[in-house]
């Protein structure tokens, strides 16, 4: 049974990581930590940018959570784990899929391409407002709708 817990708090933590990073991206890197984040939105110079910033913080966190309770591998290990796996997630899909970081991978899969196009449609703007589309695994259908629509 305590597999099944750990199990549960590393699905729920990627849920939330996911609902924390969309309510981050919206509110906090187009909002007063543009400065960082606006480096994603621009032409690239270089293999990194700032914006990478924020994964340095988040993989920082998860290893310290595993450290802390690596002896009695409690929830807070199962959580740091749980942003690992949102990271090596957010990686493979934000960075080596949609912005093809490295060029080895694509797919045709509907919903891959999905979140692709939704991540697109956020670029649109490369301002710090008007901005839509801030999750990365998931994609509303109003989106598309809103996309559809003349500004």
């Amino acid at each position: 049974m305590e597999t099944v817990i750990d199990i549960l708090i590393v699905l729920c933590t990627i849920v939330v990581m996911e609902s924390l990073s969309w309510a981050m991206h919206k509110f906090l890197f187009h909002g007063p930590l543009w400065f960082i984040h606006k480096t994603h939105h621009r032409a690239k110079h270089s293999f990194f940018e700032w914006n990478d910033v924020f994964s340095v913080f988040f993989a920082a966190l998860s290893l310290y959570l595993m450290f802390i309770d690596r002896t009695a591998l409690g929830y807070k290990f199962f959580i740091g784990v749980g942003i690992s796996v949102y990271g090596i997630i957010y990686f493979v899909v934000h960075d080596w899929f949609v912005h093809q970081r490295f060029k080895a991978f694509k797919s045709k899969n509907s919903y891959l391409t999905k979140v692709r196009k939704a991540h697109k449609i956020h670029h649109k703007s490369m301002e710090k407002e008007h901005g839509i589309a801030f999750g990365l695994l998931y994609a509303s259908s109003a989106v598309f709708k809103r996309q559809e629509k003349p500004v």
